[in-house]
């Protein structure tokens, strides 16, 4: 018998949502916003990138980043540089205070990941988070435009 509070898609949500909830509240006091943040981690972990490579890393629709980017840049996190080979394109890069921001909420990200998964091994873990990209990979497939957006990503090891 189906039951909504059993579902896969329910309780992926419900976890989702409730880390979300509880993240942005340690983000308030910086005046940062959930989207905020993952554009200051994807820039931290690899820079120079244009906005259709940061709307894929942070799963940010182009007009909403664009905007966010913008925004971001007014309060002095991030710049965009216009690239010499196409001057149609902007890199998008961390300023010094944006990258000691990311580097000061990286490990409040961190404690979440610890807190919620604490009762599992580092062999479960890894086995989540493989299952979990798998996940993402099947439904990406349902969408075929969605999957020709989608990065490259390294099979899982089994």
């Amino acid at each position: 018998m189906y039951r909504l509070e059993d579902s896969f898609p329910y309780l992926l949500n419900r976890v989702g949502v409730l880390i979300a909830e509880l993240f942005i509240e340690r983000l308030k006091p910086y005046g940062l916003t959930l989207p905020m943040y993952r554009v200051l981690v994807a820039l931290w972990e690899k820079g120079d990138q244009r906005l259709n490579e940061l709307s894929r890393a942070t799963t940010l629709e182009l007009s909403s980043l664009s905007r966010l980017v913008g925004t971001m840049e007014d309060r002095g996190y991030l710049v965009r540089v216009r690239l010499e080979d196409n001057a149609r394109a902007v890199a998008i890069n961390l300023t010094d205070s944006g990258r000691a921001l990311a580097e000061e909420l990286i490990p409040v990200a961190q404690h979440f990941e610890e807190v919620a998964i604490h009762s599992f091994g580092k062999a479960e873990v890894a086995r989540l988070k493989e299952a979990m990209h798998a996940v993402y990979e099947h439904l990406i497939a349902v969408d075929p435009k969605r999957l020709a957006e989608q990065p490259s990503r390294k099979p899982p090891r089994r």
